[in-house]
């Protein structure tokens, strides 16, 4: 048996997360994002090859589950789009606070379709709904039987709130899939957190595959000092982000305010992120342990210094601080791309991108080296704002989970092309371990190991014990015999015969068992030792 695995999206790129992983005749679908950078049916992963690599009639039939990982677009934007446009009507599974977030995503999600005139692939409000009242939530360490042979379960990602790395296992075939994650604590959330299992197959995600992020404390300082330079200067920060997941920068910022006593304002466009915040309020229990603690004194997502933005804000004198959707500042897309046209043109602003940013949106442009002016459509955009970034994940985390996990096989997606590469070589020539880093729609083949149930006699077992009893008494000088057997004593083996009948369960029995059910008798070859003259007188005669 093998694990064969169709990645639909995020193969040598960042976007559109899907991977479609074959176990023991079983179809998981783990995410089911879009690619940000695209516009229409082209940022979905290609769903018919789904279709065509089984034979299956729909998807319904191809697929027998669908995981999320987390409410990031890049993992689930396309969930939608999969259930009400495609057809899917199988289960979904989320955790709850992702199943929480989603709907609020997906929604700003079809805004930003709206606004930039898709001609194909958008989905409705109603669609939004009824996709979202398919989904079953899991629970952390929940284990789900999605059908016989079938069994998932959730482990704690960091990351996001409500992010989850998925074990899948048919039969003795097993999995993980990891989704977004991070191997060491924030602000507000813990560590990635995950059982020590036996895998044959481990897909991780490598967006900063070559990356060594320095210490939290030492990004916050630096985070902390871009901003202050920038604010008592009188100039603006513009923070690109996703609604979802930037709540440490809030409470960063929020905790530095208070012990200035600055009255410069921090703001949040529009309701979205508002309306997140509340979900962390309701779900304290996915964030660490520490914010559990201090919640009991003061929740600290009530930010004392965090207020509204209104788009009339936007050419106000003096400086603030402002968290705008979406990030990486799309082109064309959102409310972050409207005030970077306003406030780039200043050397007095900042922008500070906190997360990844995708080849072509104009945070990728910034982080390769801060241009001087952006040309989109026909216009152009002068940029003389300072520049900061901070990337929340390293290869660190990534090795340490791979060595923690140890499984057969490494599939690495979510990555650009050469630093997968690099990575790849690390787990091989570091690890031992088979890497692999396919492209988008290329499939690929994990061998599984099998392991078959069988069942012993109770002279065999008896045997067993005998041998045992007679090799504890020769070790103690206390028995004698020329046929023990001199294995080690760490590793005692016991001789048997395998009977396979046809339809029958495997079994193991003694050699004498074997003779009595074949009905013959024991055959028996004995040697007569020779004395030293017989071998003599043989050898004259050659």
């Amino acid at each position: 048996m093998a694990i064969e695995c169709l990645v639909l999206g995020a193969g040598q790129d960042v976007g559109k997360s899907c991977v479609v992983a074959t176990i023991g005749g079983r179809r998981v679908m783990f995410d089911c994002g879009v690619h940000l950078y695209y516009k229409g049916r082209r940022s979905y992963p290609d769903f018919e090859r789904v279709l065509a690599a089984t034979g299956a009639a729909d998807f319904t039939a191809a697929i027998s589950c669908v995981v999320i990982t987390h409410s990031h677009l890049d993992h689930i934007g396309g969930l939608p789009y999969f259930t009400e446009v495609c057809g899917y009507n199988g289960p979904i599974y989320m955790t709850y606070p992702t199943k929480a977030l989603a709907p609020m995503m997906l929604e700003d999600f079809r805004k930003v379709m709206v606004n930039q005139q898709w001609e194909e692939g958008q989905y409705s409000h109603e669609d939004i709904l009824r996709c979202m009242k398919k989904v079953i939530p899991l629970d952390l360490k929940q284990t789900v039987q999605v059908d016989k042979d079938l069994v998932i379960r959730a482990y704690y990602a960091g990351h996001v709130l409500g992010a989850a790395m998925i074990y899948a296992k048919v039969g003795d075939a097993a999995m993980v899939y990891t989704g977004d994650y991070n191997m060491t604590p924030d602000r507000h959330l813990g560590a990635a957190q995950i059982d020590r299992l036996k895998l044959d197959l481990l897909i991780t995600e490598s967006t900063y595959a070559k990356t060594t992020r320095d210490s939290r404390r030492a990004r916050e300082r630096e985070f902390l000092h871009a901003v202050h330079k920038c604010v008592s200067g009188g100039g603006k920060v513009l923070i690109p982000l996703f609604a979802v997941g930037r709540a440490q920068l809030c409470m960063l910022l929020d905790d530095y305010w208070e012990r200035m006593n600055w009255k410069i304002p921090i703001y949040f466009s529009g309701g979205l992120t508002i309306q997140s915040n509340i979900y962390y309020k309701m779900l304290i229990g996915w964030t660490s342990q520490k914010i559990k603690d201090s919640c009991r004194m003061h929740n600290p997502f009530d930010f004392k210094h965090v207020c509204h933005f209104e788009r009339s804000f936007i050419d106000n004198p003096g400086p603030c601080v402002l968290f705008a959707t979406p990030g990486m500042i799309s082109i064309n897309a959102g409310f972050s791309f409207e005030v970077f046209k306003k406030w780039a043109p200043s050397e007095k602003n900042l922008v500070t991108l906190p997360g990844y940013c995708a080849s072509g949106s104009i945070g990728h442009k910034l982080m390769s080296g801060k241009p001087k002016r952006i040309d989109i459509e026909g216009t152009h955009i002068d940029v003389r704002c300072q520049v900061a970034f901070s990337p929340h994940t390293d290869s660190k985390g990534i090795m340490d989970l791979i060595e923690f996990l140890s499984p057969k096989h490494v599939i690495l997606v979510h990555g650009e092309k050469p630093l997968m590469a690099f990575l790849k070589e690390r787990v091989e020539s570091e690890l031992g371990m088979p890497c692999y880093y396919p492209a988008n729609n290329e499939s690929i083949s994990i061998p599984t190991t099998q392991h078959h149930k069988m069942s012993a006699t109770e002279r065999f077992i008896t045997s067993c014990t005998n041998e045992q009893t007679k090799d504890s008494l020769q070790r103690r000088k206390l028995f004698c015999g020329s046929n023990m057997s001199e294995a080690n004593d760490d590793e005692k083996l016991a001789e048997g015969t395998l009977l396979m009948e046809k339809n029958k369960a495997l079994k193991i029995l003694c050699e004498d068992e074997l003779v009595q059910l074949l009905g013959m008798d024991r055959h028996v070859i004995q040697y007569e030792p020779m004395a030293a003259s017989r071998i003599a007188a043989a050898g004259e005669l050659e």
